[in-house]
């Protein structure tokens, strides 16, 4: 009978012997940093690399043709990357960013699917022929003419 509490002592003591022994053991020294590190530098930017903003944006539209349906109005899309001082070749899947657009596109394109059809109209709504963004970077799936400027007035007869 007594074998038994004198085992679990035993354990309990071998057990905690060794959390004690981590705990009281002094930290090593470390040496003292002459220089600063290079890794507690802040990420630098790429120099003349598009702006985040400019490569979701670019993902956001591809992942509305691809999901919706749209055509690219490519006149219109290439000023809006203008305006945010991106090329078109800096986006598109071969060029140099276009692996950070494909992983955006993955993304938003699942988002997209999981409720397509509220997904499509709000992006119609921003892009599209009556877009309150900008309108007609995407036109209507099967219209194969790009849509004429407005007129000013009809003329009077």
């Amino acid at each position: 009978m007594t074998i038994r509490p004198i085992l679990a002592a035993l354990l309990i003591g071998g057990l905690a012997l060794p959390a004690a022994a981590q705990d009281t053991a002094p930290a090593p020294a470390q040496p003292a940093p002459q220089e600063p590190s290079k890794e507690a530098a802040p990420p630098r930017s790429i120099r003349n690399a598009p702006s985040p903003r400019a490569l979701e944006f670019a993902a956001y539209i591809f992942s509305a043709v691809n999901v919706c349906g749209y055509r690219l109005n490519t006149a219109e899309f290439e000023t809006l990357l203008a305006k945010q001082n991106t090329r078109p070749e800096d986006v598109s899947p071969r060029g140099p960013f276009g692996n950070r657009v494909m992983g955006i596109f993955t993304l938003m394109s699942n988002q997209m699917n999981l409720n397509r059809e509220q997904a499509c109209l709000a992006v119609a709504g921003e892009y599209g022929p009556e877009g309150n963004v900008v309108k007609n970077v995407l036109l209507p799936p099967g219209s194969d003419e790009t849509p004429a400027a407005p007129a000013g007035k009809p003329a009077q007869p």
